[in-house]
Order: structure tokens, then sequence, then C-alpha cells
């Protein structure tokens, strides 16, 4: 069952000043990666705007690692000085997430900046690769036990270095077969030694089993080089990418909320006292 995820703040102490008063909230920055097909920056821009209709009042802004504009770095600079909360719209744990962004809030040195964790693996990006699934021609409706047979999924994920990145993507499509009640696989559009397995290997995999309907779910944020290889290698559909799908706005706020209660990244690389 996927967890109910309000949107409201988890906890409400750490509005409070040491003096009593109300503090303001953190400002929430969201981190895309950035690319160069232009449909990315109207998807996450689009995305940044429904954060902002689920939290009204709550300072929202957008950053990008690479390749469009805002830089996150510029981002941070333009920010005046206080809190802020980098939210990824990365989708598992990898270099840009323990590189980039503590890089990032290091060059900021007039922020108090913490940072959310990646937005997977968890139930709520199930819950939108259904629905895209479903967009794209998956039936609405559970299947019965010989569509079972038939159906399948390959989850088509970017790639990463990181054995800890492809370890999110696994249980992302754990996540996704638990909901459609069909084997689902984890494949990639830039395949590394951690995630070696490519889509057309995956679909192949499949097919040798007798999974003659096997689609391809996009597990990117935004469209981009990645999403579209993978969706040209699909034998029957593939879904679009989350977008602004409202649970993902649901998830970055439940992230940003969740980052809220953690020290900052400047008091995380501060030695402790012996």
């Amino acid at each position: 069952m996927t967890p109910r995820i309000t949107g409201r703040p988890g906890s409400r102490l750490r509005l409070v000043a040491p003096d009593g008063g109300r503090r303001p909230a953190p400002t929430l920055v969201l981190v895309a990666h950035g690319s160069r097909d232009p449909r990315a920056l109207a998807t996450v821009t689009a995305l940044a705007e429904r954060v902002r209709e689920q939290r009204p009042g709550l300072a929202v802004r957008l950053g990008h690692i690479e390749l469009n504009e805002p830089l996150l770095t510029d981002t941070l600079a333009a920010q005046p000085s206080g809190r802020a909360v980098l939210v990824p719209l990365l989708l598992g744990r990898g270099r840009h997430v323990k590189r980039d962004l503590p890089a990032a809030a290091a060059g900021a040195p007039h922020l108090d900046v913490g940072a959310a964790a990646p937005l997977g693996p968890h139930p709520l990006l199930a819950e939108a690769l259904h629905t895209r699934l479903v967009e794209a021609g998956w039936p609405p409706r559970p299947l019965g036990t010989a569509a079972r047979r038939r159906h399948a999924v390959v989850l088509a994920a970017a790639g990463s270095r990181d054995p800890e990145s492809a370890a999110d993507t696994e249980a992302a499509a754990a996540l996704l077969a638990e909901r459609l009640g069909v084997p689902v696989v984890a494949a990639y559009a830039a395949p590394t030694a951690a995630c070696a397995r490519t889509v057309p290997e995956a679909i192949g995999a499949l097919a040798g089993r007798g999974r003659t309907r096997t689609a391809v779910a996009a597990y990117f944020t935004a469209p981009g080089r990645f999403a579209t290889q993978s969706a040209d290698a699909a034998p029957w559909i593939a879904a679009a990418p989350l977008g602004a799908h409202p649970s993902l706005a649901r998830l970055v706020l439940h992230r940003y909320d969740q980052a809220c209660g953690t020290p900052s990244l400047a008091e995380q690389r501060r030695p402790t006292a012996v």
C-alpha cells in the first residue's frame, strides 16, 4: 500500500527560532540534471510549479547540474542568506548526489544548505510509473492469470558507475513489480560495470521467457537522449518519463520535509568534538 503523504510539513519544531519566534521555512531548491532536449527544462519547470501549488507560500527555486540554466551554482549564489534545502530530481544515489551537491553547497558559504535524499526508490514513484504505463496503453485494470504470463516491463534508467545507484534502481523495479503483478527488469541506457544490462538485452531475455507484451517504463524525471533511446527499443509500448506527475511533487515535498529535520551539509562536515 502506498503510504499517505499529504505534502504538509512533518514537524513544526524546525520552524521555531531559539527565541521562540517563527523561523521562515528553508527555500526548496530543486536540482535537475539538465539536458539538451528542450522538453526537459519545460518539464522540470512545470514540476516546480506543481510543488508550489501543493505547498503555497514555500519558496521554490530551480537549479541544474549542467547543460541548462539556471545552473545550481548560480541559483545558490542569487539566494539571499538564510537556509536552503537541495532536493535532487535524481532517482538514486550516485556521483551527482554524493559529490556535485556538496560541492555546490560549499560554494555558497552565505547559505545554510541541507540536502535531501534522491527521490528513489519510493512507492510514489511506482505510482507515477504505473500511471505513465497506463497512459501509453498498459491495461488499466489488474491482469488476469493468463495475461500476467505474457506481460512484463523493462524499467529503463540512465545507469551509473556507483553500485548503490544500481541497487536503488533494482529496488524501484521491485516496487513496480509488486504493484503490477508482473516481472519488472531494470536495464540501462548507458551501461557500466555496475549497471551492465542494456534495455535491448532485457527485452530479449523477457521474450525468451515467453513475455510477448513487454513495455518499457521510463525511469527518468524528464525527456532526454536516454529516455528517447530507451523508448525506441520498445517492442510494444513505451511510457513517457515521470515528468510533473502529482505523485512526484508529493515526493519532492516529502524529501524536503525529511531533510529539514537533519543537519545541514556544513554541520555534517564539521569535525565532532572528542
